[in-house]
């Protein structure tokens, strides 16, 4: 679950970030609400619900096709210089 929700706020940030910017990861608040049966899909959405700064927080839901709320929860990013970050990590 936490990788989709990672995941979808990744993709919410597609094409909104300027050259030679990513985003990290920085907080995760994950409630894993409902199971979902082996083999049932599984969606997440994520919403920009707050810009301070570099600091990004996303609202997450995810639905699985029966229309079960299977979890929620809130996903903070930073925005970073893509080259300076990957420097610092070797």
């Amino acid at each position: 679950m936490l990788a989709l929700a990672e995941a979808a706020t990744v993709e919410a940030l597609a094409g909104r970030l300027g050259d030679g910017q990513t985003s990290v990861g920085t907080r995760v608040e994950l409630e894993h609400r409902a199971a979902s049966p082996v083999g049932v899909r599984v969606t997440v959405t994520a919403e920009l619900e707050e810009v301070d700064g570099k600091r990004l927080v996303f609202e997450v839901e995810a639905v699985d096709e029966r229309g079960s709320v299977v979890a929620i929860g809130r996903v903070e990013r930073v925005v970073v210089d893509r080259d300076r970050f990957l420097a610092r990590l070797q």
